[in-house]
């Protein structure tokens, strides 16, 4: 079960985007087809495609991820090593491959990259006041 906390969630993302771009990279255009129709009060429908169900998805898995930065312990440290290497692949992915030169894969990147800063912030700063180190 521990194993389990060490993993990022944003991997997840990485997979399924892996997935999706591998699969149907044109799904991730901005002008795609889009997967649901939700109405709104207002008489219209939001239209949401692949590329936005994945951004939506790493928001709120990135609220997550940063929740489970204020743990202190060795395997929180892990975990920000296993972050560091979902956002270099994402890195390596926009700058290397064709399929993942798009807004999808930067935003999900720079949501990787906040995880990465974000985590390595708050886990120092919770360390700190845990052992009284400081004004």
């Amino acid at each position: 079960m521990k194993f389990l906390l060490q993993i990022p969630l944003l991997g997840v993302i990485l997979v399924i985007f892996n997935v999706v771009m591998i699969n149907d990279p044109l799904s991730l255009r901005p002008n795609a087809e889009a997967i649901f129709s939700l109405p709104l009060p207002s008489g219209i429908s939001w239209e949401a495609n692949v590329s936005d169900v994945l951004i939506i998805a790493g928001v709120i898995l990135l609220y997550l991820e940063l929740f489970k930065a204020t743990r202190t312990s060795v395997g929180a440290i892990i975990e920000h090593v296993f972050s560091l290497l979902v956002f270099l692949v994402f890195l390596v992915q926009f700058i290397v491959y064709p399929p993942a030169a798009n807004s999808t894969c930067v935003i999900l990147m720079l949501l990787a990259l906040l995880d990465v800063v974000g985590g390595f912030t708050i886990s120092i700063s919770t360390a700190r006041r845990d052992f009284g180190v400081g004004g």
